[in-house]
């Protein structure tokens, strides 16, 4: 069965590049991204029959990963780019209901879903307050939330030879998070329960005041 693709406006959000970080056979990575999913796992808090909504989605490796530890669970997934979302349609996580559209601007309903993901999406826009705002108007309970860890991540990008003109910052990168003004950004809209740092991420879980 093909999911369904809306397409919506892409006001607010900045492409980036396009790394499939999830399958990469290089060892280093792999490790990393074994600690980042250890952290999403731990972290994530879906009740049976309860709706997430991913924004940011990509191909939908994150949502299959869902759906297959909350089979009973309402799915879908947003992210900016059309391209994607049809790739995710056709092989992440095909059934699952997929939108083309703004972080800034969810096309929900208020409290419309009960748990939200947005993992590496804030670092992409240019007013990432704004997209917390619309995750805590659409989600009813909580919210998964991750950004690259700022130097650290800019760091390994140089360590490995990346990104060296912008001194390892990743293209499409328009925010640098360092730890504490994630956590204290994420505070005003949701209530901080818990805090991961999978290097070199920060992932917080926070909740519904």
């Amino acid at each position: 069965m093909s999911a369904a693709v809306l397409t919506t406006s892409q006001a607010g959000l900045i492409a980036g590049n396009i790394y499939d970080k999830y399958h990469t056979r290089n060892p280093l990575a792999r490790r990393l991204m074994a600690g980042f999913l250890r952290s999403f796992d731990a972290l994530l808090d879906l009740r049976p029959g309860e709706g997430l909504l991913e924004v940011g989605c990509g191909e939908g490796y994150l949502l299959e990963r869902v759906r297959r530890r909350y089979p009973a669970a309402r799915l879908a997934g947003l992210d900016l780019s059309l391209d994607i979302v049809q790739l995710a349609a056709r092989q992440g996580c095909p059934g699952t209901p997929l939108l083309q559209g703004s972080a800034c601007q969810l096309p929900c309903a208020d409290q419309s879903w009960e748990v939200g993901v947005a993992c590496e999406v804030l670092e992409h826009l240019d007013e990432p307050a704004q997209a917390l705002a619309e995750l805590r108007r659409v989600c009813r309970r909580g919210c998964l939330i991750s950004v690259p860890c700022e130097p650290y991540w800019s760091l390994a990008n140089l360590a490995r030879g990346k990104y060296l003109g912008r001194l390892g910052n990743t293209p499409g990168h328009q925010q640098q998070w360092r730890r504490q003004r994630f956590v204290s950004l994420v505070a005003e809209y949701f209530s901080v329960e818990q805090v991961s740092s999978p290097f070199p991420w920060t992932m917080i879980w926070g909740t519904q005041r």
